[in-house]
């Protein structure tokens, strides 16, 4: 039985929330001289083969004050998750073979932001609308004319069409009401990137153990919206015709680990959503693939905005139903080896 492996003298919890650079080789250096110090062998010789999907433990969601950063209902929930979830790391650096990281990316133009949608006064939604069917059915939201150069050709019929068949087909589907986010996660901005202190142990890692971390992008398509890394929101337009799919190429190499650990943000949505798409794939092939999934309950937090909206009791509810479904909900402070089946 493998024990926890110390941690790296370098990790500073009360950076975790806080932007700064990584000092690449210096850590490289650090890395390969602990893996000889404390017997770590390159992942490829893993004879039990653990994947950790941390969901987009990014800068946009974890850092206070960020765009949509993630407090849950404690305040400080993402920066509190981070810290476990690098502990976790470190302690567990000689046992996970493979981590991959989801990274939420979005441009201006996209169906769940502002400049998307005007009111008959040619006013934008402003963050955190709700914009329901009824209210594109009745024109309280039509799509912005301006952007239709950008997205149809210039046709604004034809987005309008596509607007209504977007919020029909997340209302028809039981999902969430469309919700106007405030800009995040921009591609090349500072928003977007992994949290420092994750991104650092994730580095640390991959020259540990000689295994390449894993980036998936997600959210970049401007017709629909991605919470899940597996499965965009809505993937045909009005005529049925395929505007995204989903991602098959990454089901198909986690569902090939003997475990799967689960973290990020948030655990009503992406997290939810991930591991909602993930569930469905493994009801189709193997119910009993479930038991390979764990869920790190404690590296998670729901989107909570005070007085606006609080999602804490939806995101319970999905974990209490992929519990049920045979996924082991676990939290960082139980050894690894005494929930690993």
């Amino acid at each position: 039985m493998m024990t926890q492996l110390p941690i790296p003298a370098h990790f500073d919890p009360s950076q975790v929330g806080e932007v700064w650079r990584v000092p690449y080789q210096a850590r490289a250096v650090e890395a390969a001289d602990w893996a000889v110090q404390h017997g770590i062998v390159a992942a490829a010789d893993d004879a039990q083969r653990i994947c950790l999907l941390a969901i987009d433990v990014q800068n946009t969601f974890c850092i206070p004050g960020s765009e949509l950063f993630v407090g849950g209902r404690s305040g400080v929930g993402a920066v509190e998750d981070n810290r476990r979830l690098c502990r976790f790391l470190y302690e567990n650096l000689g046992r996970i073979t493979d981590i991959a990281v989801t990274l939420d990316t979005h441009t201006a133009m996209q169906i769940f932001h502002s400049i998307f949608w005007v009111n008959g006064a040619g006013e934008y939604p402003g963050a955190m609308t709700m914009i329901s069917l009824a209210d594109v059915e009745q024109g309280v939201w039509m799509v912005n004319p301006a952007i239709a150069p950008q997205l149809s050709g210039g046709n604004v019929a034809q987005l309008q069409s596509y607007a209504l068949h977007y919020v029909r087909s997340l209302d028809e589907s039981g999902q969430f009401p469309l919700t106007i986010w405030p800009y995040h996660s921009m591609l090349g901005g500072v928003g977007h990137a992994l949290v420092a202190a994750v991104e650092e142990a994730c580095f640390f890692h991959a020259i540990a153990r000689g295994r390449q971390t894993r980036f998936e992008i997600k959210g970049s398509n401007p017709l629909t919206e991605n919470y899940s890394v597996l499965q965009p929101e809505v993937m045909t337009d009005q005529t049925q015709r395929a505007i995204a799919q989903k991602n098959s190429a990454l089901i198909d190499w986690l569902l090939e680990f003997d475990a799967v650990i689960v973290a990020g943000q948030a655990k009503s949505h992406c997290v939810a959503w991930t591991v909602d798409n993930l569930l469905s794939e493994i009801q189709m092939r193997d119910p009993k693939l479930a038991q390979r999934v764990y869920l790190l309950e404690d590296c998670t937090s729901p989107v909570v905005v005070p007085e606006v909206v609080d999602f804490t009791e939806s995101a319970d509810e999905a974990y209490a139903r992929f519990a049920a479904a045979g996924m082991q909900v676990v939290k960082t402070t139980e050894p690894m080896e005494l929930w690993l089946r």
